[in-house]
């Protein structure tokens, strides 16, 4: 053929265009299959019970489809043939590009083999490899769609359905089936079709020959070579790493095996010669199953054996089948996993010495884009064989603990070139423009015979590299040799041919310098698009379960917990999957990508958050050994040793002292701490080795992961410290969880200094979710927890006697009596308590606290207004009447006992408000003591003149610190929800103040009770009658602040009433019912106290100041009594 034919032929832009079309159709393909395979995607008409009979037909006569004489059949088809012809058409088309493809790989393959073509895949790279990419793309698309079971009846249902629409037949649906019907059987067609091509693709192989047999190397004979070591004498550090043939340095050793096998299966004639008989057995030994494209595979073995035993004269091939099949299985596992030890230990060499000295990136680039290669081989067999190999004498040949260790290092290999692109650029433009063009021009000098075409365009080359050196090195500046090595591929393809001009088959130099070239060049211009070819692991995307199994195993190796981002990370690569041809793939390819990212990154942060909680609970037990409550033990066993010795008792060892944990005798021997702690470094490391990556255009945070985790842990750690059982009423002391708080927060804290880890933000959002009645997954906190049993259990029993307010201790105290409260009120109710019970739920916590407890406060005042309408007409008289009128008014009263003990109960709740306030201001104060002076400040501003609202907002910021207030706005609240329906604003205000004449007049009622006594140890009663004091205080300022009536007035009337009712007690001649009077007189001091409204000058104007001084006198002159506990 004369070169000019050849020009016109554009072999290499056919080749180019093809295979990526091919690459393209077969994904459309795969998808397509994978589409009508699946249940949920495939087209709902498919499994319609209504289509069955039709589908049936069409699969029984395809492709002899007669619409017209089949309407019977056919019937339902014709009733949805808008939405067949809707759905299917992208099917349809998918079968009519394949169709279009074979066509033109038919005349490409036609016109490539009467060009007589050379192939060297040393010499001619990129046109051998475009020629047997377009072979194997051809095989493997013929396969596939030998696999698709729905081809006949989706491209019958299509037919059928278009034909009824449009009413004829769509034009390509006869060539589709015959094609069909053609590759029923693809292994006896295809060597048919490949029969004429067999010179041409034997060639071609056999230029694998040398390659394939170096690649196919063990470990052992790698490590002699010291592939990939950089170390040895020192002027070669900077040599530069070259070759004859760089491309085929880096050539994927998956790519060359499938392309010796099923260039073999179809052209089985080529096997005649013992060199490729050598180089077919070579490859049959290396793997026993062969990619199509993504997860579609065949078995080698069985496929070749099935194909060979078809054709006579084979046999001989056969029995070298089964024996290499047999090799395979035997020897292929180890030798892939020794392959990949050595890979670990060489290429973490080869990484340290480049992160240490980047310079030395420039000259050994070639070696760290095999490395990539020989690591991404070795991952992909490993995944792919894990995927498809089913039964397994040896399950553990197809999995490795150890491989994520490789995985992170082909990342961190990446990382490093994609970070010293300067390196890069600087070294090579100069290599090409003093080396390469240097020695290209010598090359073309030296030629015998150089055409004027083929010599303008080698020139130009020259021209192109030599320019560089003028150039000043520019950080910013883009190369681009995209139009270089196009013509080079083109002067390939025309070089190559028969009779060429110059005959690129004894001219290989110039083959192997322009090899050189384009490699550097691609350094400079495309550093990017190397790598992807060299460590695209894109495909993995398709092999979700051993991914997972692999990954579940370096969980469970601790050595390799510090590289188990490399699986999260290896999502990224996932974003190459789609192809420009098939759009409809790309969410579910993201959506695969995203959710084993997140898999994979929640099983991580799963067990660092178990990890942290482990050393926590360890934290938490060693800070439970210095409670003061342990130290008693410490005590008595010193006071013990000082004494008479006596024997010891049964059950009672000698307790470890604090520290003892961390003494050693040796240091080979790990403690449990010791392990929790390397394993937690060991995660860190691994979460903390990016700070973030993109996955199909979403950034992902491992960090955040691992946040999210310990703020759920954490949570649900904290509260479980509490050990709440309502049932028993038991929780644990304020100050004894605040301990365990603190030891986990310094954990956290310090886990900051491992992982890059907001602390401060994770430890804020775990705490604010305790300050409020339910977390984030709507579990109670401990917010809720202290409401709930202070309310229900410390509340209760001290409602019904059994728990003491005492103000001498600040605490509420336990009755010593028979049946008492399974704890100890004085050890949950102290100061030390409150300011722990602040600390741990904060001031909104204490806010929900203050609500419900006022909301108690309400219900209770509700009860007191139902009593008093009760007793309504006697009241009114009594606030009225003269004294000696009230002695016939009183016995009417009813349920006096009772508004006594409510307003008792109310005191209680009142005080036990009190002391949390005080907790809080005091935690407050320490905290945020720059905040606290405004507040104090802005309080002490109001006066009684200030509008009421503007009042109730100081005051409500100051009850927020902590400071007692004159009157409590959540009180005011609480009064105010609970208003009496249906009864008017003055109904309501005659009640309450009807409410304080009933207690008024209620109070020498009091005397009579043989618990109303008081007691100074306690500085207050038996009976809680103290707590009546707050009650009246508090419950009568925020009932007339309510109503907006003076509170000073209708507590001044209380106090004379009160005044009055006591001086009429005095001259009862029952001493049975004034045998507490000096008790009940020391009411009316307290209520003075309590009330910022009242002062001891009023009290006197009603009620002499020397009874008082008598009742005091009496009382501290009475014997003391046994205080409560």
């Amino acid at each position: 053929m004369s070169l000019p034919s050849v020009y016109g032929d554009k072999l290499a832009e056919k080749l180019t265009l093809l295979n990526e079309r091919g690459r393209g159709v077969l994904v459309r393909l795969y998808h397509l299959k994978k589409t009508c395979s699946d249940p949920r995607t495939r087209p709902p008409f498919l499994g319609d019970k209504a289509m069955e009979a039709s589908t049936k037909f069409i699969q029984k006569k395809f492709p002899h489809l007669d619409v017209r004489s089949s309407t019977q059949h056919l019937g339902p088809v014709h009733r949805d043939k808008g939405d067949i012809v809707r759905v299917l058409a992208p099917f349809y088309h998918t079968f009519l590009d394949l169709l279009e493809f074979r066509d033109h790989v038919y005349e490409l393959l036609n016109t490539i083999d009467a060009s007589q073509c050379f192939f060297d895949i040393h010499i001619n790279y990129d046109f051998t490899k475009g020629y047997l990419d377009l072979v194997v793309t051809y095989v493997s698309l013929v396969l596939l769609l030998a696999r698709t079971e729905e081809r006949r009846l989706l491209l019958g249902l299509y037919h059928c359905a278009h034909e009824m629409s449009h009413g004829a037949s769509e034009p390509g649906f006869a060539r589709l089936a015959q094609m069909v019907l053609e590759y029923e059987h693809p292994l006896k067609k295809l060597p048919e079709e490949f029969g004429p091509h067999t010179k041409a693709v034997g060639s071609a192989l056999l230029s694998l020959r040398a390659l394939f047999e170096r690649r196919c190397r063990d470990a052992e004979l790698w490590r002699r070579e010291q592939l990939l070591s950089l170390l040895g004498p020192a002027g070669d550090m900077l040599s530069p790493a070259t070759c004859d043939s760089m491309a085929c340095e880096y050539l994927s050793l998956e790519v060359m095996e499938r392309w010796i096998i099923l260039g073999f299966l179809v052209c089985p004639g080529a096997l005649g010669a013992a060199p490729c008989q050598e180089l077919w057995r070579r490859a049959l030994q290396g793997s026993l199953f062969v990619t199509l494209v993504r997860d579609e595979a065949v078995a080698v073995h069985k496929v070749t054996e099935e194909l060979l035993g078809g054709l006579k004269g084979y046999g001989k091939r056969v029995a070298d089948v089964k024996e290499c099949r047999d090799h395979a299985v035997a020897h292929s596992p180890a030798l892939h996993r020794g392959r990949r030890s050595f890979l670990r230990g060489a290429v973490r060499e080869l990484l340290a010495l480049l992160e240490d000295q980047p310079g030395l990136l420039g000259p050994k680039a070639l070696l760290v884009f095999v490395a990539l290669s020989l690591c991404r081989d070795e991952v992909t067999w490993l995944s792919r064989h894990a995927e498809h190999v089913t039964k397994s004498k040896n399950p553990e040949d197809f999995t490795d603990s150890h491989i994520a260790e490789l995985l992170l290092l082909l990342e961190q290999l990446r990382a490093l070139v994609l970070r010293h692109p300067r390196v890069l650029r600087r070294y090579h433009r100069l290599y090409l423009a003093r080396f390469d063009a240097l020695l290209l021009s010598d090359v073309i000098q030296n030629l015998s015979v150089c055409p004027e075409e083929e010599s303008v365009i080698l020139s130009s080359f020259v021209s192109s590299l030599s320019a560089l050196a003028a150039k000043e090195v520019d950080d910013n500046e883009q190369f681009d040799f995209t139009a270089l090595r196009l013509d080079w591929f083109r002067l390939q393809a025309y070089t190559s041919v028969a009779r060429a001009p110059l005959p690129l088959s004894s001219n290989g130099d110039v083959g192997r310098i322009m090899n050189l070239v384009v490699f550097h060049t691609r350094l400079l211009d495309q550093p990017q698009e190397l790598l992807d070819e060299t460590s695209d692991l894109s495909q993995l995307c398709f092999f979700p379960r051993p991914l997972e199994r692999m990954f579940s195993l370096t969980l469970e190796e601790p050595t390799s917990l510090r590289f188990s981002i490399a699986f999260p990370l290896l999502c990224a690569h996932f974003s190459r999957c789609p192809h420009p041809m098939c759009p409809e793939e790309y969410p579910q390819l993201e959506a695969t990508a995203l959710g084993l990212c997140h898999k994979f990154l929640e099983e991580l942060a799963r067990v660092g958050g178990g990890c942290v909680l482990e050393v926590c609970a360890e934290q938490h037990n060693l800070s439970q050994q210095l409670l003061p409550k342990h130290c008693a033990a410490t005590i008595s066993r010193a006071r013990v040793k000082k004494s008479p010795k006596q024997p010891p008792r049964k059950g009672t060892g000698d307790r470890d002292k604090p520290g003892t944990e961390s003494q050693r005798r040796d240091r080979t021997l790990t403690t449990t701490m010791d392990k929790l702690h390397l394993t937690l470094a060991e995660l860190s490391l691994s979460l903390n080795h990016v700070p973030k990556f993109t996955v199909f255009g979403h950034t992902v945070t491992p960090a955040e992961y691992l946040s999210s985790h310990l703020e759920t842990r954490l949570t649900r750690a904290i509260v479980a410290m509490a050990g709440y059982n309502q049932a028993a009423q038991e929780v644990a002391r304020p100050s004894e969880v605040l301990a365990g708080l603190v030891a986990h927060m310094g954990l956290v804290q310090r886990l900051g200094q491992l992982v890059t880890l907001d602390t401060g933000r994770l430890l804020r959002a775990v705490l604010l979710q305790q300050s409020q009645p339910r977390d984030a997954t709507g579990q109670p906190t401990l917010t809720a927890i202290y409401t709930d049993w202070y309310l229900e259990a410390l509340l209760r029993q001290a409602s019904t006697g059994a728990v003491l307010l005492s103000p001498a201790l600040q605490a509420f105290v336990t009755v010593p009596r028979e049946e008492q409260p399974p704890f100890s009120a004085a050890e949950f109710s102290d100061v030390s308590e409150m300011r722990a019970l602040a600390e741990l739920i904060g001031p909104y916590g204490m806010r929900f606290l203050s609500e419900n407890l006022m909301w108690h406060v309400g219900s209770q005042v509700t009860e007191l207004k139902k009593l008093v309408a009760e007793n309504m007409d006697t009241l009114v008289q009594l606030r009225c009447c003269r004294p000696e009128q009230r002695a016939a008014l009183l016995p009417r009263l009813t349920s006096a006992d009772n508004v006594l003990k409510r307003m008792t109960i109310i005191g209680e709740i009142l005080s036990f408000r009190a002391m949390a306030q005080q907790g809080l201001r005091e935690v407050f104060s320490q905290h945020c003591p720059f905040l606290m002076g405004p507040i104090k400040g802005l309080a002490d501003v109001v006066t009684p003149d200030t509008d009421i609202q503007d009042t109730l907002s100081v005051f409500e910021l100051a009850s927020a610190a902590g400071i007692p207030c004159d009157v409590d706005p959540a009180l005011v609240a609480a009064l105010a929800a609970h208003r009496t329906e249906g009864s008017s604003p003055e109904e309501d205000y005659k009640v309450s103040c009807l409410l304080l004449v009933f207690v008024a007049v209620s109070l020498p009622l009091l005397a009579a009770d043989p618990a109303a006594v008081y007691s100074p140890e306690l500085d207050g009663f038996a009976n809680n009658l103290h707590c009546l004091a707050k009650a009246v205080a508090q419950v009568a300022a925020a009932l007339f602040t309510v109503h907006g009536k003076n509170i000073e007035s209708h507590l001044k009337e209380f106090l004379l009433l009160a005044s009055l009712s006591l001086l009429q007690l005095a001259q009862e001649p029952d001493k049975a019912r004034v045998r507490n009077h000096d008790s009940i007189v020391l009411l009316l001091h307290l209520i003075v106290a309590e009330s910022s409204f009242l002062t001891l000058d009023m009290l006197e104007s009603c009620f002499p100041y020397v009874l008082l001084r008598n009742a005091f006198r009496q009382l501290s002159r009475e014997p003391r009594r046994d205080a409560p506990k």
